[in-house]
């Protein structure tokens, strides 16, 4: 007895989008199964909040309400600068293990697994920042621009925790050990990130620090954020704010190809 056979026609292969949200969902369940990766990302930034607001605060600005002002716009940079390792040391624990190898063999978009790890980076900035802005509300913190201004601070948060992430995937893809990514990356976030007006007023600093501390495009993303969330905010500040980003982000996305095809 002969056996017919229907033609069917083959599945339509996923795009760019599926597969990025594939890997994305992959960063998600990251959390759940890790969960004290969670713990690490924001114990620090709330240790800074509440050491630099009650230990400084007097001495700095006068009352620890006025320099709870300053301050927490710039943690919230800080935070987000300082979990963009992550995400190098995410790649680099992936590598050691031979997942990528794995997916490099896969029939995806290339770009794919750096997404799932930027997506884990969002939710990992999303997470901490909401943390440090409630403890900043319960001591007193008050946005004068309103939801508007804290909801364009995060946006500006997200795309500079995006470019500069792309600075560590890079670093993952060269170096070992996620330990060596760590401590290279918090090696030249340290100088930026205390190097600028973060914590303190560049006025007050000597003539060339302050030179410095005005040319760090670190500073120009704190003053973005600070300027939107107390609605002191102009339209150059965010586009230089969002100047750094956008150029790492452009030449390290297909720097970050190249290296991976090549590794």
């Amino acid at each position: 007895m002969t056996k017919s056979f229907t033609r069917v026609e083959r599945p339509t292969p996923p795009g760019p989008l599926s597969n990025a949200l594939t890997f994305g969902w992959r960063a998600v369940l990251k959390f759940k199964h890790v969960p004290e990766q969670l713990f690490d990302l924001v114990m620090t930034p709330i240790m800074f909040t509440l050491l630099f607001t009650f230990v400084f605060g007097g001495a700095l600005a006068g009352s620890t309400g006025n320099y709870l002002q300053y301050l927490l716009p710039g943690i919230l940079v800080q935070t987000v600068l300082f979990n963009a390792v992550y995400s190098g040391m995410g790649l680099s624990t992936d590598l050691s293990k031979g997942l990528f190898d794995r997916f490099r063999s896969l029939p995806i978009w290339s770009l794919a697994p750096f997404a799932g790890l930027i997506v884990g980076d969002f939710l990992r900035h999303l997470i901490a920042g909401g943390i440090i802005l409630g403890i900043g509300l319960a001591l007193g913190y008050r946005a004068d621009s309103g939801l508007i201004g804290v909801v364009g601070a995060f946006l500006v948060l997200l795309a500079v925790g995006f470019g500069f992430g792309w600075c560590f995937i890079v670093l993952g893809l060269l170096v070992r050990t996620p330990t060596t990514v760590m401590t290279l990356g918090f090696t030249v976030l340290f100088p930026l990130v205390f190097a600028s007006n973060v914590m303190v007023d560049p006025a007050t600093m000597p003539g060339w620090l302050e030179a410095f501390v005005r040319a760090n495009p670190v500073t120009w993303i704190v003053t973005a954020v600070r300027g939107l969330m107390d609605g002191t905010v102009t339209a150059g500040a965010v586009g230089l704010a969002l100047l750094a980003p956008a150029v790492l982000a452009l030449i390290l996305m297909p720097l970050s190809l190249r290296l991976y095809r090549r590794s």
